[in-house]
């Protein structure tokens, strides 16, 4: 005796099966599907009679996945998964066809950085349409993996197969202080002159933060932290207002670079800013064009504070 269906099941069922599983009743399911109750309880009958699988059991009244209908949502997912990366992908195909590029951004360089990146990248490529969204880093990665963003911009560790993240800025962090403090006289800046000194910081969870503490201690220094903040543009605002020092990217204090002394920090901390695509990606005109915008308005920015880029 063979093993085969009855008869081949149609995507109708699937989705009826998929609906039920996701909403958990079947008068949810039917107004997810723009159907009626008794249509999602016949076409569910009908899986289960062309597939002889028990899909659900009945619990008072209710559906509720059995072993085999868990098993075969999992596999549906599988599938549907699958479908959206196409559609992703079509659409990524679609976007560089009509001349679009989508950008996701960090929040502190969704303001001047990205506006001066994409002046310069419209004045050689105007006839493109450009999409910037500013969120987290994680956001802007799992988005390139979806290929939902062309460009991301961010600050993590990123070790990722599928992404290419290379360094943007200057490659280490800087010490900012007020224009008039003392330290602003000093080359270079090391953790025993900033001993004492009222410190803003970035929150107890940032990433930053704590490679900045693990330096200082290795030190022996206790950085006298009188605030903490977990915006960039804040730290390098409250630095200018004279509230105390910090250590930071130095493309996050721009916008302040004319209230404030910035100093290169030593022993370097290694900065987590990047730039990413998805591998593969770089060869197509929009998104090397936007690459190489944003590494420009960088080193341009870079140069205006008297320091270098790193790539």
């Amino acid at each position: 005796m063979g093993y085969g269906m009855k008869r081949s099941i149609h995507l109708r069922q699937i989705e009826a099966l998929k609906a039920v599983i996701e909403t958990g009743t079947v008068s949810q399911a039917a107004e997810a599907l723009l159907i009626s109750q008794p249509a999602v309880s016949k076409l569910l009958a009908h899986l289960e009679n062309d597939t002889e699988l028990q899909l659900f059991d009945r619990v008072r009244g209710r559906l509720v996945p059995s072993a085999h209908g868990l098993r075969l949502y999992q596999e549906v997912e599988r599938i549907f998964a699958g479908v959206k990366q196409i559609e992703r992908a079509v659409d990524l195909i679609k976007r560089a066809e009509r001349g679009q590029i989508s950008i996701g951004v960090l929040p502190a360089f969704s303001g001047l950085f990205i506006s001066r990146v994409t002046g310069h990248f419209l004045k050689l490529h105007g006839g493109a349409h450009v999409s910037i969204t500013g969120r987290s880093s994680q956001f802007i990665v799992d988005w390139l993996l979806s290929k939902q963003t062309d460009v991301g911009i961010i600050n993590s560790v990123i070790e990722h197969p599928l992404i290419k993240a290379e360094p943007l800025g200057a490659g280490n962090l800087v010490c900012i202080v007020p224009l008039d403090h003392p330290l602003a006289e000093r080359a270079e800046i090391t953790p025993q002159d900033i001993a004492g000194e009222p410190f803003i910081s970035f929150s107890s969870e940032n990433r930053t933060r704590q490679k900045i503490d693990a330096v200082l201690s290795e030190a022996g220094v206790t950085p006298n932290s009188i605030i903490d903040a977990n915006l960039a543009q804040a730290v390098s605002e409250m630095v200018a207002d004279g509230m105390g020092i910090s250590i930071l990217d130095p493309l996050f204090a721009y916008s302040q670079r004319d209230r404030l002394a910035i100093r290169p920090f030593k022993p370097d901390i290694q900065s987590d800013l990047k730039l990413c695509t998805l591998q593969g990606a770089a060869g197509q005109r929009l998104v090397d064009a936007y690459l190489e915008a944003t590494r420009f308005t960088a080193a341009t920015m870079l140069a205006r504070m008297g320091l270098t880029a790193s790539f």
